[in-house]
């Protein structure tokens, strides 16, 4: 029997499509990108995305080209892409920021015309469906993640077209798997009951306090360390997992590690509780898409299906970092915050630069992640602080991107959105005083070693 079938097979009845199961979903995106993609081949991707997967798009040997991003959802904005950056791709790679769909149907049609693969990163979707399709199974193939809303801190899933390429898979995923350690099986399967242990005693801020103080958090920042040196040597032995395994490890040092029958056990007790989990957080995001801070993408989808099961609720909130930290002293840790875009941080040496990148440099800057599980506490803390709505202020044409909001909600069709950033300012303005506008954050200082 395969490495992980039973978890495979119980993937496979939920999506309807072939599952093979991973350690992680950073290592089902790389199965998928080495499957699909020649080295050096160019694949398009939003800039507002977790930076572990940069560096699987560049250990695959490809290269990264940001594309211009929905300054309402972060997700590619496929109307703002220019026909000349289409022309020159070899695969695209979604987002589905926070579970927030992208235009899956726009991009398909796009890959399927310049006969490209279309990836889809569900690691943040795994319960969101578009017209009652499952995110992560429009493409080529989907990376999903067993490490947030089943919080398994271990465990994905790639779903693809049929057995044949399956098994094909399951080869290559074997042939890269480390050797399993009983040690870190045990932490991996206790660490979520751990956390689960933190937050029901509420000690999330004295333990939150006291890892900072003792150096214990891996990153010091929303962005880990580039050290561009030794990734440019790292280029030279791409394409390959070795070379780029300080990057690749950070934040789950097991990502390709063969887990032990305990942590897989302790994986299917909590996907077979998914469905519970999805149910709590479609009643939070219906709470937190009433407030002033929802972003309009959040409204669009409300009235367009209800609200979505997300992993994050994608808040627009002025002041933003000065806000993460005062919201620990409510409680409330603020993770998966990917500011700056992956053009700023990288630089020109390791990604294409976005040709609009205002929405993107804005989005990553004013949104606040929210629980939607913590839905009361995040409303209720955000009143206290006196948090404002912030609102994009931007040109006719970076504003225009909010018209694709309610496309994205009806499947994937541009929408009838205004032409400047006024979709924004109506939802600010919705239940709360809105704020002045927040002007575009400056092109950030040129990036160093």
């Amino acid at each position: 029997m395969p490495y992980g079938a039973r978890l495979a097979d119980a993937m496979t009845r939920r999506l309807g499509r072939e599952c093979l199961y991973t350690p992680s979903a950073r290592l089902a995106l790389y199965l998928a990108l080495r499957r699909w993609c020649r080295p050096g081949g160019r694949v398009l991707m939003s800039p507002v995305n977790d930076d572990v997967i940069l560096f699987v798009v560049l250990a695959a040997g490809l290269r990264p080209v940001q594309a211009p991003v929905s300054a309402a959802d972060g997700n590619i904005d496929p109307a703002a892409v220019p026909e000349t950056m289409w022309q020159g791709l070899d695969a695209v790679l979604t987002t589905n920021l926070y579970g927030m769909p992208d235009r899956v149907r726009e991009l398909r049609t796009r890959c399927d015309r310049l006969g490209i693969p279309l990836f889809e990163d569900a690691a943040h979707a795994i319960g969101t469906h578009l017209d009652g399709q499952a995110v992560g199974t429009f493409g080529t193939a989907g990376a999903f993640s067993l490490g947030k809303h089943v919080q398994g801190m271990a465990g994905g899933f790639l779903a693809v077209g049929d057995a044949r390429t399956r098994r094909e898979l399951e080869r290559l995923r074997d042939d890269l798997l480390l050797p399993a350690r009983l040690r870190q099986d045990v932490a991996t399967a206790l660490l979520p009951l751990a956390r689960s242990a933190v937050r029901t005693l509420r000690l999330v801020r004295p333990v939150w306090r006291t890892a900072q103080r003792l150096g214990l958090l891996e990153r010091d920042a929303f962005r880990m360390p580039l050290r561009a040196p030794r990734l440019t040597l790292s280029g030279t032995r791409a394409p390959g997992l070795p070379a780029y395994e300080s990057w690749l490890r950070v934040d789950l040092h097991g990502y390709r590690d063969r887990h032990g029958p305990l942590v897989r056990g302790s994986l299917a007790l909590r996907l077979a509780a998914l469905d519970r989990d999805l149910a709590r957080r479609r009643t939070g995001v219906a709470a937190l898409t009433g407030t002033s801070w929802a972003s309009p993408a959040l409204r669009a989808h409300l009235a367009h299906e209800g609200p979505l099961p997300l992993f994050r609720a994608p808040l627009l909130v002025e002041d933003r970092d000065a806000l993460v930290d005062r919201l620990v002293r409510h409680g409330l840790v603020s993770g998966y915050l990917y500011d700056p875009p992956l053009d700023d941080y990288a630089g020109l040496e390791f990604t294409d630069p976005s040709p609009s990148p205002q929405a993107a440099r804005w989005f990553a800057a004013h949104v606040l992640p929210a629980d939607p599980r913590q839905a009361v506490r995040v409303i209720r803390a955000l009143e206290q602080e006196g948090v404002r709505p912030a609102r994009f202020v931007g040109s006719a044409q970076a504003g225009a991107v909010e018209g694709g909001v309610e496309g994205a909600a009806a499947g994937g069709a541009a929408g009838e959105g205004p032409a400047t950033g006024g979709a924004a300012g109506e939802g600010a303005a919705t239940g709360g005083a809105a704020s002045e506008g927040s002007a575009l954050p400056p092109a950030p200082p040129p990036r160093t070693a």
